[in-house]
């Protein structure tokens, strides 16, 4: 005999109606989720294509990796570069867009090393097409007249050293009567030379560290790439600290502009 204190739980039917409801509620849950996923997809992509048009032709990062450009440019700087502002090249077509200026003497310029394109160098530019120019114990003079540059360091003042290196500049030299009588080009020592058109003469500001112009000549006015903006992030990366990207941080450089 059964205990009747104890109840037998008894199977309550589905109705059609309710079965083909509970079906419709999986039905838009999945939905939903495929919608969801589906939109953050197409964000995704969007914002990778707005990155990519905003690299490609209006600011791109590029980071110090030497002191060629000492005091302006440190070590571990890394630099937001307007593309815009001489042109940006339209990728895969050698063409360029319309350019807002032209570069001008002074400016801080990024191109690609006319010696390797597949390098971005970073320097001032000093020369303009038909400007001529030498170095008189490190001075620079254009056009017959010394240039005041407050912006340029000695880090080696003692050194001058010459080579091999130097000897392209025959090809450019202007012929005075001192040029004839030999032409030994140093590093602090060389000219006069003439800048040919289209082309410029690039410096770094730590004159006495700087692979430039001096050593393997001028830089075509399509090897051009951009005018540094400014330094969204910088460290000491010889600090020797763990983690220096982190623990060295040059605070006081953050958001800094490039002149």
């Amino acid at each position: 005999m059964s205990d009747p204190s104890q109840a037998t739980p008894t199977s309550v039917p589905i109705s059609e109606e309710e079965r083909a409801e509970a079906l419709r509620r999986v039905n838009r849950s999945r939905g939903r989720a495929l919608r969801v996923l589906w939109e953050w997809a197409k964000s995704f992509q969007v914002a990778i294509l707005v990155f990519l048009f905003v690299r490609a032709f209006i600011v791109e990062a590029f980071k110090i990796p030497s002191g060629s450009m000492e005091r302006t440019l440190l070590v571990g700087d890394f630099l937001l570069v307007n593309k815009l502002v001489y042109g940006a090249e339209v990728p895969f077509t050698g063409k360029r867009l319309p350019a807002l200026r032209e570069p001008r003497l002074g400016d801080v310029v990024v191109f690609q090393w006319p010696q390797d394109p597949s390098k971005n160098f970073v320097k001032r530019l000093v020369g303009m097409p038909g400007d001529t120019l030498s170095m008189e114990d490190g001075r620079l003079v254009r056009n017959g007249q010394a240039v005041r540059e407050r912006y340029v360091v000695h880090t080696d003042p003692g050194m001058d050293p010459s080579g091999e290196e130097f000897r392209w500049q025959r090809d450019h030299l202007v012929r005075t009567a001192q040029a004839f009588a030999g032409y030994h080009p140093s590093r602090n020592n060389w000219g006069p030379i003439v800048v040919p058109g289209r082309h410029y003469f690039m410096l770094g500001d730590n004159r006495d560290n700087s692979l430039d112009s001096r050593y393997w000549g001028f830089v075509p006015d399509s090897l051009v790439r951009g005018q540094p903006l400014v330094v969204y992030y910088s460290y000491e990366p010889d600090s020797g600290a763990h983690s220096a990207w982190l623990s060295r941080v040059r605070w006081h450089r953050l958001g800094s502009r490039v002149h």
